[in-house]
Protein backbone atom coordinates (compact mmCIF):
# COMPACT_ATOMS: atom_id res chain seq x y z
CA UNK A 1 0.00 0.00 0.00
CA UNK A 2 1.41 3.41 -0.96
CA UNK A 3 1.40 6.33 1.47
CA UNK A 4 -1.37 7.98 -0.57
CA UNK A 5 -3.66 5.05 0.13
CA UNK A 6 -3.61 3.42 -3.32
CA UNK A 7 -2.60 -0.26 -3.61
CA UNK A 8 0.87 -0.62 -5.09
CA UNK A 9 -0.34 -3.04 -7.79
CA UNK A 10 -3.17 -0.86 -9.14
CA UNK A 11 -3.10 -0.59 -12.94
CA UNK A 12 -3.70 3.02 -13.89
CA UNK A 13 -5.10 4.17 -17.24
CA UNK A 14 -2.66 5.59 -19.78
CA UNK A 15 -2.26 9.36 -20.06
CA UNK A 16 -1.80 10.98 -23.48
CA UNK A 17 0.71 13.83 -23.01
CA UNK A 18 0.90 16.36 -25.85
CA UNK A 19 3.61 18.98 -25.42
CA UNK A 20 7.14 20.02 -26.33
CA UNK A 21 10.23 17.84 -26.14
CA UNK A 22 13.66 19.11 -25.11
CA UNK A 23 16.90 17.16 -25.42
CA UNK A 24 18.33 18.67 -22.22
CA UNK A 25 16.17 19.72 -19.32
CA UNK A 26 12.98 19.01 -17.41
CA UNK A 27 10.25 20.92 -19.21
CA UNK A 28 7.34 20.00 -21.45
CA UNK A 29 6.90 16.29 -22.04
CA UNK A 30 10.20 15.57 -20.31
CA UNK A 31 8.60 16.72 -17.04
CA UNK A 32 5.12 15.40 -17.79
CA UNK A 33 6.23 11.88 -18.70
CA UNK A 34 8.67 11.59 -15.81
CA UNK A 35 6.11 12.70 -13.22
CA UNK A 36 3.31 10.52 -14.54
CA UNK A 37 5.43 7.40 -14.92
CA UNK A 38 6.96 7.91 -11.48
CA UNK A 39 3.42 7.91 -10.06
CA UNK A 40 2.62 4.70 -11.90
CA UNK A 41 0.87 5.89 -15.06
CA UNK A 42 1.73 4.59 -18.55
CA UNK A 43 2.16 7.53 -20.91
CA UNK A 44 1.57 8.08 -24.61
CA UNK A 45 3.90 10.96 -25.50
CA UNK A 46 3.17 13.14 -28.54
CA UNK A 47 5.76 15.92 -29.13
CA UNK A 48 4.59 19.18 -30.67
CA UNK A 49 8.08 20.64 -31.17
CA UNK A 50 11.64 19.47 -30.53
CA UNK A 51 14.24 21.80 -29.02
CA UNK A 52 17.78 21.22 -27.71
CA UNK A 53 16.83 23.05 -24.47
CA UNK A 54 14.29 25.50 -23.10
CA UNK A 55 14.43 28.71 -25.19
CA UNK A 56 14.79 30.71 -21.99
CA UNK A 57 18.41 29.55 -21.82
CA UNK A 58 19.24 30.79 -25.33
CA UNK A 59 17.90 30.79 -28.87
CA UNK A 60 18.39 27.45 -30.58
CA UNK A 61 17.10 25.17 -33.31
CA UNK A 62 13.34 24.59 -33.26
CA UNK A 63 11.94 21.57 -35.13
CA UNK A 64 8.18 21.67 -35.66
CA UNK A 65 6.56 18.62 -37.27
CA UNK A 66 5.17 19.08 -40.77
CA UNK A 67 1.49 20.00 -40.38
CA UNK A 68 0.18 17.20 -42.60
CA UNK A 69 2.41 14.60 -40.96
CA UNK A 70 1.38 15.76 -37.50
CA UNK A 71 -2.30 15.54 -38.44
CA UNK A 72 -1.74 12.08 -39.93
CA UNK A 73 0.05 10.90 -36.78
CA UNK A 74 -2.77 12.24 -34.57
CA UNK A 75 -5.25 10.44 -36.82
CA UNK A 76 -3.32 7.18 -36.42
CA UNK A 77 -3.50 7.55 -32.65
CA UNK A 78 -7.24 8.20 -32.80
CA UNK A 79 -7.71 4.95 -34.74
CA UNK A 80 -5.23 2.88 -32.74
CA UNK A 81 -6.56 -0.45 -31.46
CA UNK A 82 -5.21 0.46 -28.01
CA UNK A 83 -6.97 3.84 -27.76
CA UNK A 84 -9.19 2.43 -25.01
CA UNK A 85 -6.12 2.36 -22.74
CA UNK A 86 -6.16 6.17 -22.56
CA UNK A 87 -8.07 7.47 -19.55
CA UNK A 88 -6.66 11.00 -19.39
CA UNK A 89 -5.18 13.63 -21.70
CA UNK A 90 -2.83 16.50 -20.90
CA UNK A 91 -1.92 19.18 -23.41
CA UNK A 92 0.82 21.71 -22.81
CA UNK A 93 2.91 23.69 -25.28
CA UNK A 94 1.51 23.61 -28.82
CA UNK A 95 4.15 24.13 -31.49
CA UNK A 96 2.05 25.57 -34.32
CA UNK A 97 -1.49 26.78 -34.91
CA UNK A 98 -1.93 23.95 -37.45
CA UNK A 99 -1.69 21.44 -34.60
CA UNK A 100 -4.78 22.77 -32.81
CA UNK A 101 -7.43 21.07 -34.94
CA UNK A 102 -5.75 17.62 -35.10
CA UNK A 103 -5.24 17.72 -31.33
CA UNK A 104 -8.86 18.77 -30.76
CA UNK A 105 -10.15 15.98 -33.00
CA UNK A 106 -7.98 13.44 -31.20
CA UNK A 107 -9.35 14.58 -27.84
CA UNK A 108 -12.91 14.42 -29.14
CA UNK A 109 -12.40 10.90 -30.47
CA UNK A 110 -11.02 9.66 -27.16
CA UNK A 111 -13.80 11.32 -25.19
CA UNK A 112 -16.44 9.89 -27.54
CA UNK A 113 -15.09 6.39 -26.87
CA UNK A 114 -14.65 6.99 -23.14
CA UNK A 115 -16.73 9.91 -21.79
CA UNK A 116 -15.03 9.54 -18.39
CA UNK A 117 -11.66 10.57 -19.86
CA UNK A 118 -10.25 13.58 -18.01
CA UNK A 119 -8.70 16.27 -20.21
CA UNK A 120 -6.38 18.82 -18.62
CA UNK A 121 -5.43 21.82 -20.77
CA UNK A 122 -2.34 23.71 -19.65
CA UNK A 123 -2.62 26.80 -21.88
CA UNK A 124 1.10 27.50 -22.27
CA UNK A 125 0.90 30.85 -24.05
CA UNK A 126 2.13 33.75 -21.97
CA UNK A 127 3.29 35.21 -18.68
CA UNK A 128 3.75 38.56 -17.02
CA UNK A 129 2.02 40.91 -19.40
CA UNK A 130 2.54 39.30 -22.80
CA UNK A 131 1.84 36.36 -25.04
CA UNK A 132 4.90 34.42 -26.14
CA UNK A 133 3.03 32.46 -28.81
CA UNK A 134 1.44 33.90 -31.97
CA UNK A 135 -2.03 35.37 -31.54
CA UNK A 136 -3.79 32.82 -33.78
CA UNK A 137 -2.29 29.98 -31.73
CA UNK A 138 -3.48 31.53 -28.47
CA UNK A 139 -6.93 32.02 -30.00
CA UNK A 140 -6.98 28.37 -31.05
CA UNK A 141 -6.25 27.26 -27.49
CA UNK A 142 -9.01 29.56 -26.21
CA UNK A 143 -11.64 28.69 -28.80
CA UNK A 144 -10.96 25.00 -29.51
CA UNK A 145 -9.11 23.36 -26.62
CA UNK A 146 -10.38 25.13 -23.51
CA UNK A 147 -14.04 24.26 -24.32
CA UNK A 148 -13.08 20.55 -24.37
CA UNK A 149 -11.21 20.67 -21.08
CA UNK A 150 -12.34 19.30 -17.73
CA UNK A 151 -9.41 21.02 -16.04
CA UNK A 152 -7.42 24.12 -17.03
CA UNK A 153 -4.18 25.26 -15.39
CA UNK A 154 -3.49 28.85 -16.49
CA UNK A 155 -1.33 31.37 -14.72
CA UNK A 156 -2.97 34.69 -13.82
CA UNK A 157 -2.01 36.37 -17.09
CA UNK A 158 -3.25 33.43 -19.17
CA UNK A 159 -6.53 33.34 -17.25
CA UNK A 160 -7.06 37.04 -17.91
CA UNK A 161 -6.29 36.67 -21.61
CA UNK A 162 -8.48 33.60 -22.05
CA UNK A 163 -11.43 35.08 -20.15
CA UNK A 164 -11.06 38.63 -21.45
CA UNK A 165 -11.18 39.90 -17.86
CA UNK A 166 -8.89 42.17 -15.89
CA UNK A 167 -7.64 40.39 -12.77
CA UNK A 168 -6.42 42.89 -10.17
CA UNK A 169 -7.33 40.80 -7.12
CA UNK A 170 -8.52 37.43 -5.84
CA UNK A 171 -12.22 38.20 -6.29
CA UNK A 172 -11.71 38.97 -9.99
CA UNK A 173 -9.53 35.87 -10.37
CA UNK A 174 -12.24 33.61 -8.95
CA UNK A 175 -14.93 35.17 -11.14
CA UNK A 176 -12.79 34.76 -14.27
CA UNK A 177 -12.08 31.12 -13.40
CA UNK A 178 -15.76 30.41 -12.76
CA UNK A 179 -16.70 31.68 -16.23
CA UNK A 180 -13.81 30.10 -18.16
CA UNK A 181 -15.64 26.82 -18.84
CA UNK A 182 -13.75 23.86 -17.36
CA UNK A 183 -15.20 22.39 -14.16
CA UNK A 184 -11.86 22.80 -12.39
CA UNK A 185 -9.51 25.75 -12.95
CA UNK A 186 -6.14 25.60 -11.19
CA UNK A 187 -4.50 29.04 -11.29
CA UNK A 188 -0.77 29.28 -10.71
CA UNK A 189 1.04 32.36 -9.40
CA UNK A 190 -2.21 33.41 -7.71
CA UNK A 191 -2.39 36.26 -5.19
CA UNK A 192 -1.00 34.89 -1.94
CA UNK A 193 -2.50 35.85 1.39
CA UNK A 194 0.76 35.68 3.33
CA UNK A 195 3.71 37.98 2.71
CA UNK A 196 6.61 36.32 0.92
CA UNK A 197 4.41 33.51 -0.39
CA UNK A 198 3.02 32.48 -3.75
CA UNK A 199 -0.30 30.77 -4.25
CA UNK A 200 -1.94 28.09 -6.35
CA UNK A 201 -5.71 28.52 -6.37
CA UNK A 202 -8.21 25.83 -7.33
CA UNK A 203 -11.65 27.06 -8.38
CA UNK A 204 -14.27 24.35 -8.65
CA UNK A 205 -17.70 25.93 -8.95
CA UNK A 206 -18.34 27.81 -5.71
CA UNK A 207 -15.56 25.95 -3.91
CA UNK A 208 -12.26 27.85 -3.85
CA UNK A 209 -9.09 26.49 -2.26
CA UNK A 210 -5.65 28.02 -1.94
CA UNK A 211 -2.31 26.29 -1.47
CA UNK A 212 0.55 28.61 -0.49
CA UNK A 213 4.27 28.24 0.02
CA UNK A 214 7.19 30.62 0.28
CA UNK A 215 8.60 32.25 -2.83
CA UNK A 216 11.91 30.91 -4.11
CA UNK A 217 13.80 33.37 -6.29
CA UNK A 218 14.82 32.59 -9.87
CA UNK A 219 13.01 29.26 -10.21
CA UNK A 220 13.90 26.99 -13.15
CA UNK A 221 11.39 26.29 -15.89
CA UNK A 222 9.01 23.33 -15.85
CA UNK A 223 7.10 23.99 -12.63
CA UNK A 224 3.78 24.42 -14.43
CA UNK A 225 4.29 21.19 -16.36
CA UNK A 226 5.13 19.33 -13.17
CA UNK A 227 2.13 20.74 -11.29
CA UNK A 228 -0.32 19.88 -14.09
CA UNK A 229 0.92 16.29 -14.38
CA UNK A 230 0.98 15.67 -10.64
CA UNK A 231 -2.44 17.23 -10.01
CA UNK A 232 -3.99 15.18 -12.82
CA UNK A 233 -2.39 11.98 -11.53
CA UNK A 234 -3.64 12.56 -8.00
CA UNK A 235 -7.19 13.14 -9.25
CA UNK A 236 -7.16 9.94 -11.33
CA UNK A 237 -6.03 8.05 -8.23
CA UNK A 238 -9.35 9.04 -6.66
CA UNK A 239 -8.17 11.74 -4.29
CA UNK A 240 -10.41 14.69 -3.45
CA UNK A 241 -9.63 17.97 -5.22
CA UNK A 242 -8.28 19.39 -1.97
CA UNK A 243 -5.94 16.47 -1.35
CA UNK A 244 -4.80 16.45 -5.00
CA UNK A 245 -4.00 20.17 -4.69
CA UNK A 246 -2.06 19.64 -1.48
CA UNK A 247 -0.06 16.68 -2.77
CA UNK A 248 0.73 18.28 -6.13
CA UNK A 249 1.73 21.65 -4.68
CA UNK A 250 3.80 19.97 -1.98
CA UNK A 251 5.67 17.87 -4.51
CA UNK A 252 6.42 20.80 -6.81
CA UNK A 253 7.55 23.07 -3.98
CA UNK A 254 9.75 20.37 -2.46
CA UNK A 255 11.47 19.64 -5.78
CA UNK A 256 11.85 23.37 -6.45
CA UNK A 257 13.41 23.97 -3.02
CA UNK A 258 15.86 21.10 -3.43
CA UNK A 259 16.75 22.12 -6.98
CA UNK A 260 17.39 25.69 -5.84
CA UNK A 261 19.58 24.51 -2.97
CA UNK A 262 21.74 22.60 -5.45
CA UNK A 263 22.04 25.66 -7.70
CA UNK A 264 20.77 23.69 -10.72
CA UNK A 265 19.36 25.47 -13.76
CA UNK A 266 16.86 22.65 -14.46
CA UNK A 267 14.55 20.77 -12.11
CA UNK A 268 16.43 17.80 -10.66
CA UNK A 269 13.57 15.36 -11.12
CA UNK A 270 15.73 12.26 -11.37
CA UNK A 271 17.22 12.97 -7.94
CA UNK A 272 13.94 13.97 -6.30
CA UNK A 273 11.54 11.36 -7.64
CA UNK A 274 10.58 10.39 -4.08
CA UNK A 275 9.23 13.91 -3.58
CA UNK A 276 6.66 13.20 -6.28
CA UNK A 277 5.49 10.07 -4.49
CA UNK A 278 5.54 11.20 -0.86
CA UNK A 279 6.01 14.98 -0.55
CA UNK A 280 6.87 16.14 2.96
CA UNK A 281 6.89 19.91 2.38
CA UNK A 282 4.57 22.02 4.51
CA UNK A 283 1.89 23.70 2.41
CA UNK A 284 -0.56 26.23 3.83
CA UNK A 285 -4.06 25.18 2.74
CA UNK A 286 -7.15 27.34 3.17
CA UNK A 287 -10.66 27.79 1.86
CA UNK A 288 -11.18 31.12 0.14
CA UNK A 289 -14.30 33.25 0.56
CA UNK A 290 -14.56 36.17 -1.86
CA UNK A 291 -18.01 37.48 -0.94
CA UNK A 292 -21.01 38.10 -3.23
CA UNK A 293 -20.48 38.77 -6.91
Amino acid sequence: MSQTGAPDDVRHPAVLAISSHVVRGSVGNRALVFALETLGFPVWSLPTVTLPWHPGHSLATRIVPDAEQFASLAGDLANAPWIGEVGAILTGYIGDVGQIEPVARLIETIKDKNPDTLYLCDPVMGDGERLYVPGPLAEGIRDRLIPLADIATPNVFELGWLSGAKIPDTKALVEAAQTLGPARVLVTSAFAMMKGNTGTMLVEGDQVMMAEHRVIANPPNGLGDLLSATFLARLIEGNSSEKALRLATGAVFEILARTSKRGADELTLETDAQSLKTPMAMIHMRRVVTGPK
